[in-house]
C-alpha cells in the first residue's frame, strides 16, 4: 500500500484588523497555545509561534490533508471568537483580511524558527510593513500596495 510523504514548511503572517496593537502580553501565551491546538488538531506540526501586539508569525509543518486557506480561515476565525468570548479587549477583536504565507526548505527551518522567536527584538529595528514588503520581494510575490496590511491607526 502506498503512502503520502511530504515536507512542507510554511510561515504565515497575519495582522490584527487595522493593525491596532490589541494582543496583550498578559494573554498572548494563551492565544499562542490556542492557535497551536488548532494547528495540531488538523495534524499539522507547529514549529514556532510569536508576534507583536499587532501581528503574528506562525511557522509550521503542513500536512497535505487540508488547504492552506482553510487552515488560515480556521486559525483566524476561531481565535477571534476565542478572544472575544474571553473579553480580553474592550470592543470586538478581528484579524485583518488576508495573510502572507511563505514556504521554506528543510535547510531553512532552524533559521526561520530563530527569526520568529526574535520577533520583538527584530521589530525594534524594522517595522512590520517593511518586514512584510521585504518578504514579498524576497519571494518574488507581486503585490499592489493598496491591498497589503494597513498602516497603524
Amino acid at each position: 500500500m502506498a503512502n503520502t510523504y511530504t515536507q512542507i514548511h510554511i510561515q504565515a503572517v497575519f495582522a490584527v484588523r487595522k493593525r491596532i496593537g490589541l494582543i496583550q502580553k498578559e494573554w498572548e501565551d494563551e492565544l499562542y497555545k490556542y492557535i497551536t491546538g488548532i494547528i495540531q488538531n488538523h495534524t499539522h506540526r507547529l514549529l514556532v509561534i510569536n508576534g507583536m501586539p499587532d501581528h503574528l508569525n506562525v511557522f509550521f509543518g503542513m500536512r497535505p490533508t487540508q488547504s492552506l486557506s482553510d487552515l488560515m480561515q480556521d486559525i483566524k476565525g476561531n481565535s477571534s471568537i476565542w478572544i472575544n468570548e474571553r473579553n480580553f479587549i474592550k470592543g470586538h477583536f478581528e484579524w485583518q483580511q488576508g495573510y502572507g504565507a511563505f514556504s521554506y526548505s528543510k535547510w531553512d527551518v532552524a533559521k526561520i524558527i530563530a527569526y520568529v522567536q526574535r520577533q520583538k527584538i527584530h521589530h525594534a529595528k524594522k517595522t512590520f510593513l517593511k518586514e512584510y514588503q521585504d518578504l514579498l520581494v524576497e519571494f518574488g510575490v507581486e503585490y499592489d500596495e493598496r491591498y497589503i496590511f494597513k498602516e497603524l491607526e
